[in-house]
């Protein structure tokens, strides 16, 4: 098969993704082979290969928003079969048996390992995963509609949720990219009043005609108090800009997986009043479950730009440069 692999961390521009011929992979006996039919391109991925995480696997295959079918089945696998459509996420497996799995916390898990990063992700024509990672999807909707909600979706999810945000409270969210815009959909569902701080012209017109009630630059204050934020630019010097629009006890959610270095915080004017700095670290089974109910019931559909999987590393440099709003989306066009 043909796949997508970081030879060699570093910048996008100079094309760190070399494409390869690799044996089909083998599921394990837990496991399902799975041929991609679309993968999203999330943010982490850019990390990934730029190096900001560290390498776990060399020569990994990027890609965790896999929309694909199960194309084999390990010994153990029951509950599947092929042909079946399944999602593959970032979350891949954890050990079950941990304090933080056992208390519902499986995103914690020390022995977490993620699609993508520890193991070959969807860049690629088939991937594996562990069969009880794997996500089953409605049948009605578009591979490349499902595949944003996979992590951009989930993750959003988490870090809304994270903020605590009160019933028809004021939200406001930083950057308006993959993530952001599931996030909005959801939450202005639930009667929040949206607020986009974000860079870029077509950012802040998808975010006001998906219902934001402003969009303004990324540094610009809200027109009004915050009950609640969330940081999707891996920007830190972010961090204190929007603590301080931040109304009394309110909380900001950090929902990248990867942050620039934040600034000193004053404290009189950045966390006094009991206000709140929290982050986000990957999700549970749980949560994608949820999510994928709430955005089933509510609607919620990624504005997407579509690529071939051929095209994998123009997808993360026009990522970089913020040329597209939404979420790009690479379909298989090797098989």
């Amino acid at each position: 098969m043909r796949a997508w692999a970081v030879t060699a961390p570093g910048p996008v521009e100079a094309d760190p993704l070399r494409l390869v011929e690799r044996p089909v992979p083998v599921q394990e006996d837990d496991e399902l082979l799975v041929r991609v039919r679309a993968c999203g391109v999330c943010r982490t991925d850019l990390h990934v290969t730029e190096g900001d995480l560290p390498v776990r696997r060399p020569g990994v295959t990027p890609g965790h928003e896999v929309v694909g079918e199960v194309a084999g089945l390990g010994r153990a696998v029951s509950g599947f079969a092929p042909g079946d459509r399944v999602g593959v996420a970032w979350l891949r497996r954890t050990d079950g048996t941990c304090a933080y799995c056992a208390r519902g916390a499986e995103n914690l898990c020390p022995a977490s390992r993620y699609t993508g990063w520890d193991a070959d992700g969807g860049y690629a024509e088939y991937t594996t995963v562990p069969a009880a990672f794997a996500h089953r999807l409605p049948g009605e909707v578009d591979d490349v509609v499902l595949a944003p909600l996979l992590c951009a979706g989930i993750i959003g999810f988490r870090a809304l949720r994270r903020t605590s945000l009160p019933r028809g409270g004021r939200l406001g969210l930083y950057g308006f990219g993959g993530s952001a815009h599931l996030c909005a959909q959801v939450a202005l569902a639930e009667g929040a009043t949206v607020h986009v701080m974000t860079r870029g012209a077509a950012a802040q017109t998808l975010a006001l005609e998906l219902g934001a009630a402003s969009a303004q630059g990324a540094y610009d204050p809200p027109p009004e108090p915050l009950d609640g934020a969330i940081l999707f630019a891996p920007a830190g010097d972010l961090v204190p800009v929007a603590l301080r629009a931040l109304d009394r006890g309110g909380v900001l959610s950090v929902a990248g997986i990867h942050l620039s270095d934040i600034p000193p915080l004053r404290y009189e004017s950045d966390l006094f009043y009991e206000k709140e700095l929290r982050s986000v670290t990957s999700n549970t089974r749980e949560d994608a479950r949820d999510f994928l109910a709430v955005a089933a019931r509510h609607g919620v559909r990624a504005t997407t730009h579509t690529y071939p999987l051929s095209r994998a590393p123009e997808a993360l440099r026009d990522l970089k440069a913020g040329r597209f709003d939404g979420a790009a989306v690479l379909v298989n066009d090797f098989s």
